[in-house]
């Protein structure tokens, strides 16, 4: 297969599933690791995340306008102050995982077992949040666990950091349309504080004369118009539907791949 193929095919992966909760991360190693394409740098699977910012960018234009004219309002500075703090929280927290070297899981057993736990977790929760309208407020209590939950997908792909964050938000009251919105803004500085630090860190190790960034830029471009379109019909679908179809997605796709595993198929 064409690299210029793969890299395609490896944007729309980053790109479709990013916003969906299945785990854009996961959804990318899997095929890596089943030689189906070509393994990437880790560079390159955190750089081209940041091409779904600009979907979210795109899709949310009016609020993101909206809140930049309304500075002076304090529910304006309330909420951009919340969406700062949590990302604080999950960019110091990112810093203290790397500092204490800690290795994320890149082999499909525990992506497999995230997935699949994860899908259940999704099913538990909706249950729980059954017949419940929630609230529209972000509460102090919820940035806190939304970025908790950020730092939990970071730690096992296969989580989904969009799924969590959403999920969690959920679980503390929060209307499904609300804990949407609050965890795509979140995710713009997030994606990109991701691909930037990767960056630098290349830069700075003498590793980014490894990278062919021709490439990079082509999975980033592909991610932000594949997430566009799935970030455009999220929004809709989270209006009045539920994540169970997710769940049980993540249920299959975990028991096989863990059932593949089981059968000699991998490691």
């Amino acid at each position: 297969m064409p690299d210029w193929l793969a890299i395609i095919l490896l944007g729309i992966i980053e790109g479709v599933t990013e916003f969906l909760p299945i785990s854009s991360t996961g959804h990318l190693l899997i095929p890596q690791n089943l030689g189906l394409l070509p393994a990437k740098s880790d560079l390159f699977n955190v750089v081209i995340q940041s091409g779904a910012v600009i979907a979210v960018l795109a899709v949310f234009t009016q609020r993101v306008k909206q809140l930049a004219t309304t500075l002076s309002q304090p529910a304006t500075r309330d909420y951009l102050a919340k969406l700062m703090v949590s990302f604080v929280i999950t960019a110091a927290g990112g810093l203290l995982i790397k500092k204490f070297d800690i290795e994320l899981p890149e082999t499909i057993p525990p992506v497999a077992w995230a997935t699949l736990i994860g899908g259940l977790i999704i099913l538990v929760l909706e249950f729980l949040h059954k017949g419940k309208t929630g609230t529209s407020d972000i509460g102090w209590g919820v940035v806190v666990a939304v970025a908790l939950a950020q730092l939990l997908a970071a730690v096992f792909p296969g989580t989904s950091r969009s799924g969590a964050s959403i999920l969690m938000a959920l679980a503390f009251g929060v209307a499904r349309p609300a804990a949407t919105e609050f965890s795509f803004l979140l995710g713009i500085p997030t994606l990109m504080a991701a691909g930037a630090y990767k960056i630098l860190s290349a830069l700075k190790d003498g590793t980014a004369g490894n990278e062919d960034w021709g490439m990079v830029a082509l999975g980033t471009v592909v991610s932000a118009i594949s997430a566009f379109v799935v970030v455009k019909w999220l929004v809709r679908f989270v209006q009045s539907h539920t994540f169970n179809g997710f769940a049980w997605y993540r249920i299959a796709l975990g028991g096989a791949l863990l059932a593949w595993v089981s059968f000699g198929g991998g490691h």
